[in-house]
């Protein structure tokens, strides 16, 4: 038996045959181009073949793993219009008279290369997105068809790494793990590997070695071990504990159609984060009490201008009637920051988290916020549908929103267009402007929702994106729950609710915190609202 360690991104157990991926490489040469007009017409082609292969993977995504981890492929989509990327391959074309496929191979290497050279682990990972998207490209260049992987039976799938292209093609019926040498837990693997809901470990390093091809395996992601050729005492204690997380899962499932209710009996409401309808789909599969936080601005990226009025208010119907009468809370677009789109020309910023962003883009851009209004406003008669605006920081922010809410209303009313133009209205809580004068925001609003992922990374001045700092984001710092704990007062002072939907939601350990403040209602991913609920009816 060969014990390898390295780090787990799900808990999980997962028995089967390790097979390692085999990708072709690609083979670039240099050649002199006789036409260098003609090679950047070719180049300018194969980006925008690549941008529709890329729309073509966003789709499959959505529905393999959910729309949050399929924003990948959007932002390669952006990376296909990188200045430094496209400039370097359109110089080399014309300084060197080479082909269109060395410059963008060598464009793609000089760039990554560089991100490799940081010791950022986070920014090191982006090394490959630069590659991934060079590849693209050069696929559309030389017309080569993608060659997928078939496998007769479901497999542990071993390799150096993987792109985001290559994990999401993967047949998801054949796919029991993954154990990958160099990937990180900030990859795209285990980024998918969470979404799927399947066990994987990184970083095993060069102790992986392709003699194990073909051998039997077992994942323990609880722990990050992965054995190869597990002996027989091994090999039954892994069995054990694949059962014990198998009837954990029933047990789980037995709570559906359960109260959210204390042992002493306090409630707390158990709603769904989601980005598209396959979340919905989930939230209703797992008896989530309603959608707490639906990321509408996932609409608008990954495409080339935005969602109409139309193509909104459909989705919105949808998701409203995939409820069946629970409330729906869908925030309005919280463009910016980690999440750019092109179209609305923003330009680049030295600190986007701190730029251009959500209801800011929203307040100097209002035909673009009305569209989006108009289209709530119509699908509002079609469940309990809720408004929810991210970033406030000002009740003056709040009463420009008021004068946009009733120019959408007037504007449907002369068009004669049915709406419900009673839609309560939240803010989310993310910035400590925001909390320090919740006492005055509560009285212009319906209800708060706690954005901590954000409310952490302002309130600790701890940029979220570098995972250089992780051991400075501390989201149990004192400051930050002493905001919130002062956020509920208020709001309750002000007869409103008041949720969390930030990444603290899911954090059992504070679950009974959070509900002796007082929080109302908790909104996590829909694979963690039957542990919520367990965690709920254990406390007394």
């Amino acid at each position: 038996m060969v014990i390898l360690c390295g780090k787990s991104v799900s808990d999980d157990i997962c028995i089967g045959r390790l097979v390692f991926y085999h990708r072709e490489e690609r083979r670039v040469e240099r050649t002199q181009a006789a036409d260098k007009e003609r090679e950047l017409q070719r180049f300018e082609r194969a980006r925008e073949e690549a941008a529709k292969q890329l729309h073509m993977l966003y789709e499959k995504a959505v529905q393999t793993v959910g729309a949050a981890e399929a924003a990948i492929f959007e932002a390669h989509g952006l990376m296909l219009e990188d200045t430094e990327f496209v400039g370097g391959v359109r110089n080399m074309i014309n300084e060197q008279s080479v082909n269109a496929e060395y410059a963008v191979k060598t464009a793609g290497n000089n760039i990554a290369q560089r991100l490799l050279a940081i010791e950022d682990s986070y920014i090191r990972e982006r090394a490959q997105d630069v590659q991934s998207v060079a590849g693209y490209i050069l696929q559309a260049l030389t017309g080569e068809k993608a060659s997928e992987a078939v496998w007769e039976e479901p497999c542990i799938v071993a390799a150096d790494d993987l792109t985001p292209k290559e994990t999401v093609c993967l047949p998801p019926d054949k796919v029991l793990g993954f154990v990958i040498r160099k990937g990180s837990v900030y990859s795209h693997t285990a980024i998918f590997a969470r979404g799927l809901g399947i066990p994987a470990v990184m970083e095993i390093g060069e102790e992986l070695s392709e003699e194990y091809d073909g051998l039997p395996a077992v994942i323990d992601g609880f722990t990050g071990t992965v054995y190869i050729e597990p002996d027989v005492p091994t090999l039954l204690t892994m069995q054990e504990k694949k059962r014990q997380c198998m009837l954990r899962r029933e047990r789980l499932y037995s709570l559906k159609g359960k109260g959210d209710i204390t042992g002493d009996g306090r409630s707390v409401r158990v709603f769904a984060n989601a980005g598209s309808l396959a979340e919905v789909d989930a939230a209703c599969d797992n008896d989530a009490g309603g959608i707490g936080l639906f990321r509408s601005e996932l609409l608008y990226l990954g495409r080339e201008s935005a969602p109409d009025e139309e193509e909104q208010f459909l989705v919105y119907r949808q998701i409203l009637e995939k409820m069946r009468g629970r409330e729906v809370v869908i925030r309005t677009m919280d463009i910016g920051a980690d999440k750019q789109v092109s179209y609305l020309g923003l330009g680049r910023e030295d600190n986007p988290a701190l730029g251009l962003r959500a209801i800011r883009i929203g307040l100097q851009n209002p035909e673009l916020l009305k569209t989006q209004l108009r289209a709530l406003y119509r699908a509002g008669r079609y469940g309990r549908l809720s408004v929810m605006y991210p970033m406030i920081t000002s009740v003056e922010e709040i009463d420009r929103l008021r004068e946009l809410e009733r120019q959408a209303r007037e504007e449907l009313l002369r068009q004669r267009i049915p709406f419900e133009g009673k839609l309560p209205t939240g803010i989310m809580i993310e910035t400590p402007a925001a909390a320090l004068i919740s006492d005055e925001l509560a009285k212009k609003v319906d209800f708060f929702s706690v954005g901590t992922n954000d409310l952490t990374q302002y309130t600790l001045a701890v940029d979220r994106q570098n995972a250089a700092l992780c051991e400075f984001r501390n989201p149990h710092h004192r400051a930050v729950l002493k905001m919130i704990e002062m956020t509920a007062e208020n709001a309750h002072a002000a007869g409103i609710r008041i949720g969390i939907c930030g990444e603290l939601a899911g954090d059992f350990s504070m679950t009974e915190d959070f509900i002796r403040m007082g929080i109302d209602e908790l909104s996590v991913p829909a694979g963690m609202i039957l542990p919520l609920r367990e965690r709920i009816r254990e406390i007394c």
